[in-house]
């Protein structure tokens, strides 16, 4: 809207798009007297105009809130299963919350928010040498929804006329059940492969690709910290069935483990929140990145650089597939917005440690849960860990008495540990909490 008469047509804010005719007629067409009659909202939730809170003075809140925040429990987590906390130096603080950042909406301008482009361009770089793959968007809602993405792209350039997305039967439940909403609607359809002491059953897994397999998805590491083994076999069954093998893995551990395109995969996946983030229960930052082939179509944007009409290097978003403003129903994505400002810190942190910090960091990851592991399998009634494999960050634990009541025991000791099953508890350690693993092993010894 740019005509100054219409905005003062405008009744209440001068950014509503209609007028009062406008909205008249519409409502008309529609049959119905007002916008509320367009919603059904029940009595017992509907807003009266009464909030029913009481006014408190500043200092009256802060005390209540404090009083109400005191009742937390303070545990020590070690806790994973995908949400994975490591230091975050102060400098990340210090320099995202710069008001150039946090002010700066989507990029779209990108004469005034060269700084914040460049920025997205280098995490988008970061990405595409971490895991050999030439195209990294930026960026995705989290590993599920990132995961469901790579679906509904391999429902769109799959090479055979099958439909079934074939995931592992690990696959935690959360992310099986965003990917099942994604595919809903389409003609895809989620199917689950065996997997063997934690890792993924090849001959199992070949039975169960056919014509008929669009994608092959598996984790490295795997939801339970096992590191996968035998991706190079998963990408060669993939191959023969001519489907997309997508890999789920994170930023930490693509600074270790074998490079995602050296072992056939098409599309990567994964959370890129473990750096730049402390433990943000719910938020994230999902990666993605694929070939160049399918370019076109990736979810959501991609940052480029150019040249200005001064000859200058510039930046700008140049491939935006979403819905809203450009593809509209021939929109690969109905992404509708990013994790920017979390992808700023990532590519801040990942910068700050360098590939030497982020190859110690990683080791680091493979050590503690080692040296945890073993400790904790000296106890007796405790064996650790369950899968006979290498582990990063975390390992199952079996443990002889209800695992429920172990993990309570731990609990009142000031630990959080997850319980997976009756008799099997999950331990992930970082350099966050690694120096609470000796009050951990004792914490085990006196709940057993």
């Amino acid at each position: 809207m740019t005509d100054t008469g219409r905005h003062e047509r405008v009744a209440g804010s001068p950014y509503a798009p209609h007028t009062p005719e406008e909205t008249a007629a519409m409502l008309e067409a529609v049959g119905v007297d007002s916008e509320a009659d367009l919603f059904d909202v029940p009595s017992s939730v509907a807003f009266d105009g009464d909030l029913g809170i009481e006014p408190r003075s500043e200092r009256e809140l802060r005390d209540e809130l404090g009083a109400m925040f005191a009742k937390n429990a303070d545990l020590t987590e070690f806790l994973g299963r995908e949400h994975h906390t490591h230091y975050v130096p102060s400098v990340i603080d210090d320099l995202s919350q710069r008001a150039e950042f946090l002010t700066s909406y989507t990029q779209y301008q990108p004469e005034i928010t060269q700084g914040f482009l460049q920025a997205l361009f280098e995490y988008q770089s970061l990405l595409v040498e971490l895991t050999g793959l030439p195209v990294a968007n930026c960026s995705m809602y989290d590993a599920a929804t990132a995961l469901g993405e790579a679906a509904r792209l391999a429902g769109r350039v799959r090479r055979v006329s099958g439909t079934t997305v074939l995931v592992p039967e690990l696959l935690s439940a959360n992310k099986r059940a965003v990917l099942d909403n994604y595919v809903d609607g389409t003609d895809l359809t989620v199917a689950t492969y065996p997997t063997d002491d934690g890792n993924v059953d090849v001959d199992a897994l070949s039975e169960s690709a056919d014509a008929e397999t669009a994608m092959i998805y598996a984790e490295n590491p795997t939801v339970r910290g096992t590191i996968e083994e035998q991706l190079s076999a998963v990408g060669e069954v993939a191959d023969e069935a001519g489907a997309l093998f997508c890999l789920g893995t994170d930023v930490v551990a693509l600074g270790l483990l074998e490079e995602p395109a050296s072992v056939g995969a098409d599309v990567v996946v994964g959370e890129a929140d473990a750096l730049g983030l402390p433990t943000a229960y719910g938020m994230g930052l999902g990666l993605f990145a694929t070939r160049e082939s399918f370019l076109r179509q990736v979810p959501g944007r991609l940052v480029g650089a150019g040249e200005d009409d001064a000859g200058k290097r510039a930046y700008t978003l140049t491939l935006q597939t979403r819905e809203q403003h450009i593809r509209k129903e021939r929109a690969t994505s109905n992404i509708c917005t990013n994790q920017a400002w979390v992808a700023l810190r990532t590519a801040m942190h990942l910068a700050w440690l360098g590939p030497d910090g982020l190859v110690d960091l990683a080791s680091q990851c493979v050590r503690e849960a080692e040296s945890l592991a073993t400790r904790l399998n000296d106890v007796r009634g405790i064996k650790a860990p369950v899968h006979d494999r290498h582990h990063f960050r975390e390992f199952l634990v079996r443990t002889d008495q209800p695992a429920s009541a172990i993990a309570g025991d731990l609990e009142s000791e000031g630990f959080a540990v997850h319980v997976v099953d009756e008799h099997r508890l999950q331990v992930c350690v970082t350099d966050v909490n690694a120096a609470e693993t000796d009050a951990l092993v004792d914490a085990f010894e006196e709940a057993v």
